[in-house]
């Protein structure tokens, strides 16, 4: 199903146009001291740029289309875990309005968000992106496993330190949130 493939290579670019412009109008962040990560957020997003733009359905590193040898299956099944993860992100930048930011960064007047998807995960963009590129891997190929792969480790890291500012932010609120939700997997993880 190369109609698949085609629509995930050119949906990231919308995503993204997208979440770029819905950044406008975001309250001001305030320097957390992690500015210095800028180069790795940028290294990432170049790198996922450079995936998106070099991949193709005919390529793999396992030698066929997909993650899992291209059957129409697996390829319709990655397709709708892009879209759902497409979705979580966009549901979940939604929900924090303008509290939305870099990742790692303290906002000018924050609000604890736990409401749509933040109910049941504290970290529902990351989830979002990674179900997203998984979906890529086996409607496209599997180069984007190792884009999941280096993505996973950075989201796992900013998630953590992200939870110590929030915890500092809210000390009184955040613990009872934490105990409900989990990081990145519903009932999991």
């Amino acid at each position: 199903m190369p109609v698949l493939s085609i629509v995930i290579l050119w949906g990231w670019p919308v995503f993204w146009l997208y979440w770029f412009i819905s950044a406008i109008g975001a309250k001001k962040n305030i320097s957390s001291g992690l500015h210095r990560f800028a180069g790795i957020r940028l290294m990432f997003f170049a790198l996922a740029i450079v995936f998106v733009r070099f991949s193709s359905p005919n390529t793999n590193i396992l030698g066929s289309r997909g993650l899992v040898g291209g059957g129409e299956a697996a390829q319709v099944i990655g397709f709708v875990l892009f879209l759902a993860g497409l979705a979580l992100a966009i549901w979940a930048r939604l929900h924090l309005g303008k509290n939305w930011g870099m990742p790692m960064t303290k906002k000018q007047n924050p609000e604890l968000v736990v409401s749509g998807p933040y109910s049941f995960i504290r970290h529902p963009i990351y989830t979002g992106l990674l179900l997203a590129i998984l979906g890529s891997a086996l409607t496209v190929n599997g180069y984007f496993l190792v884009l999941l792969v280096l993505i996973s480790a950075y989201f796992i890291y900013s998630a953590t330190v992200e939870e110590k500012i929030m915890a500092a932010e809210f000390p009184k609120t955040y613990p009872d949130y934490k105990k409900k939700t989990k990081m990145l997997l519903p009932f999991v993880f």
